[in-house]
């Protein structure tokens, strides 16, 4: 009976490794292209947030054209993590974006912050990113090293 549950265990696990990959880089891409498409047709509710943080640190362009073109970044993104072959650009795109992404946790402290260690609902939807870098590490664990190419 152990070699049997141990043998199910083990089928579970292995199929677990086939769809890690793929399902991780659909997940990004799903968050990305979706999120970065709710912006492009102004339906996005972190709008404000964006235009929020947009205030503080960009002044050489106008609101609606850096809100386009974050947008096509968002979607980009998430459409490279689909293609093989791309994932150390589409990784360090993703490193970018997030960057970005924290900053209103200082910039913006009234919009990220109800008290000490307690986020407001869009500080949770910073905070959450941690998940992504994590998914995206898992993709990055599976690349192959350029020196063994």
């Amino acid at each position: 009976m152990k070699w049997l549950i141990q043998k199910f265990d083990l089928g579970i696990i292995n199929h677990l490794r086939e769809l890690e990959v793929p399902l991780a880089r659909t997940a990004i891409f799903i968050v990305y292209f979706w999120f970065g498409l709710l912006k492009l047709l102004g339906l996005s509710p972190a709008g404000p947030l964006v235009q929020a943080l947009f205030q503080k640190t960009i002044w050489f362009m106008q609101f609606p054209t850096f809100y386009f073109f974050f947008s096509l970044f968002e979607m980009t993104i998430g459409i490279i993590f689909l293609i093989r072959g791309w994932e150390r650009l589409a990784i360090f795109l993703l490193g970018l974006h997030l960057l970005t992404t924290i900053l209103p946790l200082f910039f913006l402290p009234q919009i990220a912050w109800q008290g000490f260690l307690v986020p407001t609902l869009e500080g949770q939807y910073i905070i959450k990113n941690i998940l992504i870098v994590a998914v995206a590490v898992v993709v990055g664990s599976k690349l192959v090293p350029m020196s063994k190419q």
